[in-house]
């Protein structure tokens, strides 16, 4: 089985918990979004994906803007809200690829028109996960604000252990790649469902947990050979969608345009390069 066609433990956990089953001795396919299953089985691409022995989500700024003892409810969204409907749903697992039951996650954004509601809670909330570690926010694509693109704040909290605070965000946003703090490990899967837009982000957490299995061993020295019309990845370098690189030794092709940074590697970042 070739590489793009590998899967972790987490897909085939996450399948299983879909369907309320024991994981399956084998699942064939690439990394999945078990939840969105459709009727022939098959399933889209997540981002990020957990393969087991993956760093935990990145840390990022908290901001201005955050107020605490928010309202928990799983949706944002009221009578007569503007804006697009958002519905983003997701895992929080721990540094085995399980599910953290009863997670903490507490949202809060911006409205349509990129103001934050500082005196009350609108669109600020928290939830928790539940027995499969999965989460479900109902609310709206948050509007722009002068320096910033579009996204989302969230504090992530497994029982007991370290907060995680940091920010989701959306692809193909112009400012992705103005913006300062935009950091490609944290795009959020996108696509439309009529009028209304749905997301899906799975956190890692630096929980430990039976089985936990040593990261893997790094290796010295970056790309090694570049395939027939492609070039070797570097930062700083311009990439259009459909641009062919290769880093380490592997073929990536371009999903969207962007800018490469450190930490962008291809293998880092599925939302913007696929194996191939």
């Amino acid at each position: 089985m070739d590489e793009e066609n590998k899967l972790s433990r987490k897909t085939v956990l996450k399948a299983a918990l879909a369907a309320g089953v024991a994981a399956p001795v084998a699942l064939i396919g690439g990394p999945a979004l078990a939840r969105t299953t459709v009727a022939n089985g098959a399933v889209p691409a997540l981002t990020p994906e957990c393969h087991d022995g993956d760093e935990p989500t990145i840390e990022q700024t908290e901001g201005p803007y955050f107020k605490p003892n928010s309202p928990e409810r799983t949706n944002l969204v009221t009578p007569g809200t503007q804006g697009t409907r958002l519905t983003v749903t997701g895992y929080v697992f721990g540094l085995a690829c399980q599910p953290v039951s009863r997670a903490l996650l507490d949202f809060w954004q911006a409205d349509v028109n990129g103001a934050y509601d500082n005196v009350g809670y609108t669109f600020r909330g928290h939830q928790y996960t539940n027995a499969q570690g999965a989460f479900t926010l109902s609310t709206i694509v948050p509007g722009l604000y002068p320096g910033r693109t579009r996204h989302i704040h969230v504090k992530v909290q497994a029982p007991g252990r370290p907060i995680l605070t940091t920010q989701l965000y959306f692809p193909n946003e112009p400012r992705n790649n103005t913006d300062t703090i935009f950091d490609a490990r944290l795009l959020m899967t996108v696509r439309d469902n009529g009028s209304a837009k749905e997301a899906a982000f799975d956190f890692v957490l630096n929980v430990p947990q039976t089985g936990t299995p040593t990261p893997p061993t790094s290796t010295t020295g970056g790309p090694t050979s570049t395939p027939p019309g492609g070039t070797t990845w570097a930062v700083g370098t311009s990439y259009a969608a459909g641009a062919r690189v290769t880093y380490g030794g592997q073929g990536y092709v371009c999903l969207q345009g962007h800018t490469a940074q450190p930490g962008w590697e291809p293998p880092n970042v599925p939302a913007l390069w696929r194996a191939g």
